[in-house]
């Protein structure tokens, strides 16, 4: 990487404390380019490029859901295996409050409020992955492994 300043970000730190091992990749942001925009910037495959989606149920208990770059939640599904009448993806200014962190930017590491975290249960297969690292345009590259160790997220088959 050039010499350009990296955010000491509240995901970065919650990562060195845990003593994860992980690369920091940065790439030129676009508003609403999501996952497509930061695979095709880093030459990654977006399968790989995992987003993490704040979401709530219908008393308003927010959640964590981390989904491959290249599917999207069945929020019927996450409602039906977490027991709950529905879950809809939080509002901005709501995941905001939740995380401490801008949508686009959302990470699951370090987040402002504890958060359960769901994981799509195929992440678990991969070798590795980019996650958001608490800033737009900012990804961690880590093993799976070291996702799972860090957040034990509790997977669930929810993809679509």
């Amino acid at each position: 990487m050039s010499k350009e300043k990296i955010p000491s970000t509240p995901a970065i730190l919650a990562l060195k404390a845990k003593k994860a091992v992980f690369t920091l990749h940065s790439y030129q942001y676009e508003d609403r380019g999501g996952t497509r925009v930061s695979s095709a910037r880093l030459g990654a495959d977006e399968h790989i490029m995992i987003k993490t989606l704040v979401m709530e149920d219908e008393t308003a208990k927010p959640l964590i859901i981390l989904m491959h770059g290249d599917k999207e939640v069945s929020t019927k599904a996450l409602a039906r295996v977490l027991g709950v009448k529905s879950i809809t993806p939080c509002k901005p200014e709501t995941a905001h409050k939740h995380t401490g962190y801008m949508v686009g930017g959302t990470s699951p590491f370090g987040t402002r409020k504890p958060l359960t975290v769901y994981m799509e249960k195929t992440i678990a297969d991969l070798p590795e992955i980019f996650i958001n690292a608490g800033s737009r345009g900012l990804l961690a590259k880590m093993s799976t492994s070291e996702l799972v160790r860090i957040l034990n997220p509790r997977e669930v088959s929810v993809a679509i």
